[in-house]
């Protein structure tokens, strides 16, 4: 779906070509530039061909902020390379509250939900990563051991700029770094992660009915989801 109030299309054809360092998304044969102004250069094929079908999907008109591909593409060219540091410590910020590890402490079925669904991956985490997280009961934080969190900066500081940037939007997006290395692993599909991360609010709608403009919200949000699992995917080829 495209934007009424958005520019105005101003090219014809999408294509992309191997350049020197990766692969270039063109619009009638030159090469997008970021807000930067650099060259829109994919490390992977099939990223360049996700994201150029995303600009050859537009209307008469673009819809930028439906584009997640394309602005992940540009957080990661022009913004990621000199906030790394501040990244990283971001993702271990989200560790220190990860929403896999506040449970329910009043409604025994939302609870065994949070149990079932989340607990094995709070377990995936500490095995395979070395991120153990303490759950705790209610919306409180209590502090996480400082291994984990070291764990979690190890992890992500080694990780290039299209993937770093990847797992950052999407420890955002669920709430959960856990929910996002498992994505950005290659564990969870990133469609799943989101219902995950949507555990509290749908047992809520359940009990109080779904609202209209929260409907709205969720899709948009699931939209995002979609894209970061093709952004990884790409990533991944």
């Amino acid at each position: 779906m495209t934007s009424s109030t958005g520019p105005k299309r101003f090219y014809k054809t999408t294509s992309i070509e191997e350049a020197e360092t990766g692969w270039a998304v063109l619009l009638d044969n030159r090469t997008v530039k970021t807000p930067a102004r650099a060259g829109l250069i994919l490390p992977s094929q099939r990223l360049a061909e996700a994201i150029a079908a995303e600009w050859d999907e537009q209307g008469e008109r673009l819809d930028l902020s439906g584009m997640m591909l394309t602005r992940l593409a540009n957080v990661a060219i022009d913004r990621t390379p000199e906030a790394r540091d501040e990244m990283v410590e971001e993702l271990t910020r989200y560790a220190e509250t990860d929403l896999l590890c506040h449970l329910e402490d009043r409604e025994p079925t939302l609870r065994q939900r949070q149990d079932e669904n989340w607990g094995p991956w709070r377990s995936w985490a500490g095995k395979s990563l070395g991120i153990v997280l303490v759950p705790m009961e209610g919306i409180m934080a209590s502090p996480q051991p400082a291994a984990s969190l070291d764990a979690v900066r190890e992890h992500a500081r080694p990780l290039d700029d299209f993937r770093l940037t990847g797992l950052s939007w999407a420890t955002a997006l669920f709430g959960s770094v856990v929910l996002a290395l498992g994505v950005e692993q290659n564990q969870l599909q990133a469609d799943t992660a989101f219902k995950l991360s949507c555990l509290d609010e749908d047992f809520q709608a359940e009990q109080w009915g779904h609202d209209e403009e929260a409907s709205q919200v969720r899709q948009s949000r699931a939209n995002d989801a979609a894209a970061i699992g093709l952004w990884f995917e790409g990533l991944s080829t």
